[in-house]
């Protein structure tokens, strides 16, 4: 869920600068910092993140600058023709020189200076492309994200293999058979009372069965190969799958601490613990994915 894109825009005199960091994440969490002005539109933003990512701590940041105003000259036509309406009335009367049009133009108001800070101050048009350009910036995240949800899922392939590899190395265990619990049985009798005329063969029998059906790790081993179809189901199937992958992991740690609480013998030991591990791994990973 790891990620980070960054993308410009403008408009008018306005430029912005999107930035969006991911890290991993539970659930889906979300800071921004807006400048004033901006503020405004942080409720679509977190829309839009929330409609294309599912997990993870987002930081969306937007830096903003405005270009200074500039001073347009223009000329107020209304006075001007004013003025020279004025001359053609006076002309004759007064013994002048026809104005020149410098002084035409140095006549106070027919010359004024424009100020451009109001003309595009914002609006709608500029949210809009502001909104546009997060969009945007959301595209390149999202594929980051899932480039990095590629290689991963690679990595939850593998663990998943090892996984059944010891899920299989458990099921085949000596140690698990009823005979290997029997002859076990025997052995500690022995070595207690040191020999077996003093317990019956019927009596033999049932201790024997009990203890095999507390030993009986079947079970688990079914549950255990059927969570594994389940992640590789989860992964074929793409899209948001962490979270439901997050509780496979715990069903898998319970069935691999049952398989261990039951364990007689160092051989089912050693293959129980290898087991833990390898899934400790495959959930250190699936913090990793949406």
């Amino acid at each position: 869920m790891t990620g980070y894109a960054r993308r410009e825009g403008r408009h008018g005199r306005d430029s912005w600068i999107w930035e969006i960091k991911s890290v991993n994440g539970r659930s889906l969490e979300l800071r921004s910092r807006m400048p004033t002005g901006t503020d405004h539109l942080e409720i679509q933003v977190r829309a839009a993140a929330a409609e294309r990512l599912k997990r993870g701590n987002i930081a969306v940041t937007l830096t903003f600058a405005r270009r200074p105003a500039t001073a347009r000259l223009t000329v107020n036509r209304e006075l001007l023709d004013q003025a020279i309406g004025l001359m053609a009335e006076l002309e004759g009367r007064i013994d002048a020189a026809p104005p020149r049009l410098d002084g035409l133009l140095s006549i106070k108001g027919v010359i004024e200076a424009v100020d451009e800070a109001d003309e595009d101050a914002g609006g709608e048009e500029r949210d809009a492309a502001l909104l546009e350009s997060f969009r945007a910036a959301l595209d390149l995240l999202v594929a980051g994200r899932r480039a990095e949800g590629a290689r991963l899922r690679e990595v939850l392939v593998v663990r998943l293999a090892e996984i059944e590899q010891h899920v299989a190395a458990a099921a085949a265990c000596a140690a698990a058979q009823p005979a290997a619990i029997r002859d076990r049985l025997h052995a500690q009798l022995e070595a207690l009372l040191g020999t077996l005329a003093q317990i019956g063969p019927e009596r033999l029998a049932q201790e024997a069965a009990l203890l095999a059906a507390k030993a009986d790790i079947r079970e688990e081993i079914d549950r255990l190969t059927a969570h594994v179809g389940a992640a590789r189901a989860m992964l074929a199937e793409g899209g948001a799958v962490g979270r439901r992958l997050d509780f496979l992991c715990q069903e898998f740690n319970r069935e691999a601490n049952t398989l261990c609480s039951k364990s007689g013998d160092i051989e089912l030991t050693r293959i129980g613990l290898a087991l833990k591990s390898a899934i400790e791994q495959l959930r250190e990973q699936i913090q990793n994915i949406e």
